[in-house]
């Protein structure tokens, strides 16, 4: 109860604020909601400025003016065409995470606070104007003691706490939209928040960003087309980062990019190929690609900046995208559709040929265009326009994945907008696919699942080995359904047998398939 009406009080004062800028279009999906945005409007009516503007701009500027983790939040909803629209998702994007900073002296507080010394004992000079100021943090520009030219990241003041406070607020609205709403379980508000919570939480500690960004680098080690700043871990803490300066030319800046002598294709073919590795080779991307993050070395090579948030695919996950992505690029839509099936993403009994169906009919009007006007975050929003046909289930879990090739996109498209980076990556995904598809990539995976089965076995034993030992000080009792468990089918019971009888022979097959094929 006390928690419904803390929460009533802070959605009071969110209401009031969206409602002024005439933003509570996404409650018109609940009749409950479509009259919760009527009253709202009686009470407080649109703010001039906020009339004529879209949707999607009306809510940004809403969210803005929230602060810092709605403006998270509203990056994070970007992604979701499905469930804001194309364009209001589009307009979303380009939420800026700008905030006023915030003053020396509290910088210079964190510091000292954190580190139980003086900040001068660290920095032997500490620029009190930050070059940068955003939700979370603001950073200046530094030289340690040692002489070495750094960066200095600040956990703004109190934030974690404001953080905490929202992501409770909005936990309890999923929560209740899922419970009164069913038409919006299948967008699984839930699951969607919780995502966000993680990856803002893991924000709130600069320690992981560090590790983030010295992981990323390992990834790309000795790479000539990608590269990160190394961590200054002595003067790094929870609240604190410090990391080695980097220059470069701001990708967004096609002009300065020319006047630096660099090509901007190649720029885009090296953005192509770092999204294609982090994605498809390492399983852990960069997930906040825009480009205020992203800078240009003379040579091309592209260095990136800010760690708060990433993301990660696994194995299986990855496969999935190669081949959907290749079916979207080749026009393939019923290999499209396969992928979305065999994936858990749309139930089995709509049936392959209808949602192949409707894949050419979104892709169709969007591959048709010019090779340099294909956009692939305009066709996942038409994708997801289509969901709710096919009770498509959204996965959260690819939301950082989504948006990261939003953003890579419209890189891509505002430096060179006569190429498209995805068919740039055509090539490497083909050669991906035919690596773990073909049969390599099968022997590999055979024996890589028949290693991960022969690792329980040391498990097993252990445990008959308890068994046996229970049963030789007076018995083993079994619970009813663990002795109906055991007494099931007999034939199922003699192929398991057979199974472990041949286990280790498939073992030595496989592991001969590989080396033959290597």
């Amino acid at each position: 109860m006390l928690r419904d009406l803390r929460n009533f009080a802070r959605l009071w004062v969110i209401g009031r604020t969206v409602a002024r800028y005439d933003a509570l279009f996404l409650l018109r999906i609940h009749p409950a909601g479509a009259f919760i945005a009527r009253v709202s409007g009686l009470l407080w009516p649109p703010r001039k400025d906020a009339r004529g503007l879209r949707p999607g701009h009306r809510l940004a500027r809403a969210l803005a003016e929230l602060g810092p983790t709605f403006i998270k939040f509203g990056q994070a909803l970007s992604t979701r065409a499905d469930l804001l629209g194309e364009q209001e998702a589009a307009d979303l994007s380009q939420l800026q995470d700008r905030l006023p900073p915030f003053p020396f002296e509290q910088s210079k507080a964190t510091v000292e606070e954190d580190f139980g010394c003086p900040l001068e004992s660290l920095y032997a000079s500490f620029d009190p104007v930050p070059v940068a100021a955003a939700s979370i943090a603001q950073v200046h520009f530094a030289v340690t003691s040692d002489g070495a030219h750094v960066a200095v990241k600040v956990l703004r003041p109190g934030i974690k706490a404001a953080i905490v406070r929202d992501i409770e607020l909005m936990l309890w609205m999923a929560e209740k939209a899922a419970r009164y709403a069913p038409k919006l379980r299948r967008l699984k508000p839930l699951e969607v928040v919780q995502t966000f919570a993680e990856s803002v939480t893991l924000e709130m500690d600069l320690r992981f960003e560090a590790a983030a960004a010295q992981e990323l680098g390992e990834d790309f080690a000795g790479s000539p087309v990608f590269q990160t700043p190394s961590i200054d871990w002595q003067r790094t803490s929870e609240r604190i980062l410090t990391m080695e300066r980097v220059s470069g030319t701001r990708v967004d800046d096609r002009a300065a990019v020319i006047a630096a002598g660099i090509d901007p294709v190649l720029v885009v073919r090296n953005a192509a190929e770092i999204f294609f590795h982090m994605v498809f080779d390492h399983g852990f991307f960069h997930a906040d690609m825009h480009p205020g993050n992203l800078f240009v070395k003379p040579d091309g090579a592209i260095v990136a900046m800010d760690f708060g948030i990433m993301g990660r695919v696994d194995g299986e996950t990855q496969k999935n995208l190669g081949e959907m992505l290749l079916g979207f690029l080749t026009r393939d839509y019923r290999r499209v559709a396969d992928v979305h099936i065999r994936a858990g993403f749309v139930p089995s009994e709509k049936g392959v040929d209808m949602f192949a169906q409707a894949c050419r009919s979104i892709a169709e009007p969007i591959l048709g265009k010019p090779i340099a006007e294909i956009s692939i975050a305009k066709l996942l929003g038409q994708l997801f326009r289509v969901t709710e046909t096919f009770e498509m289930q959204v996965q959260p879990q690819l939301l950082l994945l989504q948006k990261s090739m939003l953003l890579a996109e419209g890189v891509g498209r505002n430096l060179a907008p006569e190429v498209n980076m995805w068919e740039m990556s055509r090539p490497l995904i083909e050669g991906w696919m035919r690596a773990r598809l073909g049969p390599e990539g099968r022997a590999v995976d055979a024996v890589a699942d028949a290693i991960s089965t022969l690792r329980t076995l040391p498990r097993v034993m252990a445990r008959i080995e308890a068994i046996t030992a229970d049963m030789e000080k007076g018995g083993l009792r079994l619970h009813p359904d663990s002795a109906r468990a055991i007494m099931g089918d007999a034939a199922e019971r003699r192929s398991t047998h057979r199974w472990l009888i041949w286990a280790p022979w498939v073992l030595v097959a496989a592991l001969g398939a590989a080396l033959i094929l290597n």
